[in-house]
This record gives structure tokens, sequence and C-alpha cells, in this order.
């Protein structure tokens, strides 16, 4: 028997008739399936639809699928990469560290000149020039880049214990256990303002700079702090708090509103610039706090102490951020680095230790001694002053590379 094909009218193809048949599972493969019904509905709704329809609703269903898929690849990459700033945690505690530390005991320059220890270092705001003072009353500065000594200031008569540069470059302030607190020009030595302290503990143990260079607040043995307008030498305010020991350390705020000092020991109060309401009172330490310094970026404090710690805390509220105690012996000293990432800090150990303010993961160990601290104002370099009477400059850019040292 031949078979032939009936002629008749062509069967209109899918694209004709304006629909698109999705690849379904063979019905009898799911006719069992509690899911049969919902591909039914599905087919019929698809078919019902023009082509061209269809073909829109396909590729923003696909569209969506991929928009999750990449947040949540985008999700599980974020969680894997360490916190930007820093997150508070009273557990983050940095006892030792695994990873290797990396030391260095070659500095690149040493500055002479200093007889006995050297109780602060400072740098101008160009970076360009270093300062020290100590325990010969003498004040010395060098130019950093040669080593040259370019003045040496003779105002005290007994251990110069702070200083501090004007922001404006122009003015240094220096305080002494002579009872006095002197401004002078920083190019010509030339005494433009002194303050006499009159009361039965005479000594002055800190100094510190407003960020427009019109007033200095001193810290005092007696546990008294004062602002002064360095121009027309009025005193603007004392602030006196109850408990009193002597300030060994007082910072102002980068934005100029408050002011942090050490009070009884072993606390630190923060409080207002202009009218010396006591903002909060810090007093997570156990011995003597010994250096205080604010971040950059005014956010954070971190204060050093004789109890082996450095800590870093919420300015604004108090809340201990983080521990760093990879040390043994007191801590005399701390900077933070410019940009505010790393601190610095050191010790009666022999070390001056760099670490992730982040984090608290040691970066670089300097194998020296050192009563005071300083970070170079473009990030670079390190000095430090130590009781052998030397200041010495470490670089500091090589192990901090891509934060943005560089100068």
């Amino acid at each position: 028997m031949e078979i032939t094909n009936q002629s008749g009218p062509r069967a209109k193809t899918e694209e004709e008739m304006g629909v698109e048949v999705v690849d379904l599972p063979d019905i009898s493969e799911v006719a069992g399936n509690r899911y049969f019904l919902i591909w039914q509905k599905i087919v019929r709704w698809q078919r019902s639809l023009p082509l061209h329809t269809w073909r829109l609703v396909r590729a923003s269903f696909t569209l969506f699928l991929a928009l999750v898929a990449s947040f949540m690849i985008l999700t599980s990459t974020l969680r894997s990469i360490p916190s930007s700033r820093i997150t508070p945690s009273v557990h983050n505690e940095i006892v030792a560290s695994s990873n290797p530390i990396t030391y260095d005991q070659n500095p690149i320059r040493i500055y002479r000149g200093q007889v006995g220890p050297v109780h602060k270092v400072a740098w101008s705001p160009n970076g360009k020039l270093l300062v020290a003072g100590g325990q010969n009353a003498t004040i010395q500065i060098w130019e950093r880049q040669t080593g040259k000594t370019l003045l040496i200031y003779r105002g005290h008569s007994d251990t110069v214990t702070g200083i501090a540069w004007s922001p404006d470059s122009t003015r240094i302030a220096s305080v002494s256990l002579d009872g006095t607190a002197q401004v002078w020009n920083a190019r010509t030595g030339k005494l433009l303002f002194i303050f006499h302290n009159s009361n039965p503990v005479r000594s002055i143990y800190s100094v510190t700079w407003s960020p427009d260079s019109t007033r200095i607040a001193i810290g005092e043995g007696d546990g008294v702090t004062q602002v002064w307008e360095v121009i027309t030498g009025r005193l603007l305010l004392t602030y006196n708090p109850t408990y009193s020991s002597a300030v060994l350390s007082v910072a102002w705020s980068p934005d100029g509103t408050r002011i942090a000092s050490t009070i009884a020991a072993t606390m630190v109060q923060v409080w207002d610039a202009i009218t010396g309401k006591t903002l909060l009172t810090y007093t997570n330490h156990y011995d003597v706090v010994s250096d205080i310094k604010w971040s950059s970026n005014g956010l954070y404090i971190a204060s050093a102490s004789f109890d082996s710690s450095v800590q870093v805390w919420n300015a604004h509220t108090g809340e201990l951020l983080l521990i760093y105690n990879a040390r043994s012996g007191s801590v005399n000293s701390l900077a933070w680095s410019p940009y505010g990432a790393t601190i610095v800090s050191a010790g009666e150990d022999g070390t001056t230790q760099v670490w992730s303010a982040l984090i608290g993961q040691p970066i670089v160990t300097f194998l020296s001694q050192a009563t005071s601290v300083a970070w170079s104002p473009g990030g670079a370099f390190i000095a430090t002053g130590g009781k052998d009477g030397l200041v010495k400059l470490w670089p500091i850019a090589l192990y901090v590379a891509g934060r943005g040292a560089n100068s």
C-alpha cells in the first residue's frame, strides 16, 4: 500500500500564531507529581500571551534572577573583607599575635645634643623640622633631612615636660617642672608669652594648642588645666575636676570644641573647651594614664597607661573599642598616624611598636626604648626620644605601604 500526503491547508507555525512553547517534561513523567497542575497553569498562561509579551516576561524574570545571584555573591565577598573602621567590641583585646612581627633596630638618622632623658619630641606641621626637650632644660630644633641643629632654646630652668608646635607653624609652646608655660617664636626663639604657676604644686606637665593657634591648654601638677589666649595673655578657663592629680597629658580635639585631660591618675575626662562642662569620664585603666591622643577625625581617643595597655575608645560615648596589650611594662607615649589607621606606642620594655588601630595587629616593632613618640605629618616617619638622650628617626612608609605615607 502506498501512502501519499493529503493536500490541504498548511498548519500555522508557532511563530505565526504568536506563541512560544517552552520545553517542559513529558506529561507521563510528571503525572504523579503534585506540581503537575501548576505546570499546566503555567503552560495555559504562557500560550494565552502574545509572543512579544511572553518574551518580555521571560527576559524580566531572567534579569531578576541575575540580580539576586549578584547580590548573594557581593554579600559573601564583603563578609570576607575586614571592616575599614573601628568596630565596638570590648572583647577585641590583643595579648599576642600569631602572625610574624617585623623588627627594625636601625634608625635612618640620629639627632644629638640633648643631655639626659628626652621627655618630649614633636614635629613641625610641614614635617621638615623636629623639636625635642628633656632633663637638661633645653629645647633643640633640628632639620629633619640633614640633622642640622637650627636653634637651642634655653628659657627654662628645669626639666622640660611638654612641647607643642602651633598648627600655623610660627610658635612653640613648652612647659616645665620650673612652673612656667612659655610660648616662643619657632624661628628666632624670641619669648612671646610666659605664665608663672604660683600654686603650691608649681610643676606643669603637658600642653596643647587649639586648632586655630590662638589658645593653649596646660596641665598642671595639682590637677588643674588652664586655657590661655596666647596673643593677649588672658586666662579664659580653669578646669578643676573633683579628683586632683598631675595632668600628665592634655589634648585638644581636631574640631576645637573639646579638650581631653588626665585626672585622678587613672582616668580621662573630656570637657567643653569653652564652658569647661564635663562631657564624659573614661575609667577603664587601672594604673596611671600617661598619654592621650585624638584620632585625626575626632571620633576616637587612644590612651596609654602604666597598666601596659593602650586603649582606643569612642570620644563621644566613652565606649571601649579596642585594647592593645602586646607588651610588658609601662606605656609612656603614643601617636596616631595622620590617616588614623595605625598607632605607634612606646614603653619601658625597650620597644616602640606600630600596630593597626582597627584590629590591634602588630605591624613593625622598632627595637629602641622611648619616652616620647611622634608621627610625621606626612606619615612617612616616626620620631622617638629616649632615656639615652637621643632622638631617632624611623622609616614607616615601607611598613604601611598603601596608607598614604609620603613625606
